[in-house]
């Protein structure tokens, strides 16, 4: 899904308030890892993810997520990485129009 800059605005004004539902340590994006992100974005829409390692593999894991979850990375700094992905069946956050 493509967002604007409002609308990643507005999603990042609400990762504020949130915690980071699942970490991702020196075991890398595992199958049960990925597991926690499908489920967490399905309920919420909207996550953080802790990404505990160097800058390059931080990088590398925040697009290897939003590569397999179809996701789209609202926000990076330092070891946080925010995505949406909106719930087609019961969507949780109403997004600005565009």
């Amino acid at each position: 899904m493509d967002l604007n800059n409002a609308q990643k605005r507005y999603l990042r004004g609400l990762t504020h308030d949130i915690n980071p539902v699942v970490m991702v340590a020196s075991n890398g994006l595992t199958e049960n890892v990925m597991t926690e992100i499908e489920q967490a974005l399905e309920r919420h829409e909207l996550i953080k993810v802790k990404l505990r390692g160097d800058r390059e593999q931080r990088t590398a894991w925040a697009a290897g997520i939003s590569e397999a979850t179809g996701a789209t990375p609202v926000h990076q700094i330092g070891q946080v990485a925010s995505f949406y992905r909106r719930n087609p069946k019961k969507p949780v956050i109403e997004l600005p129009r565009r």
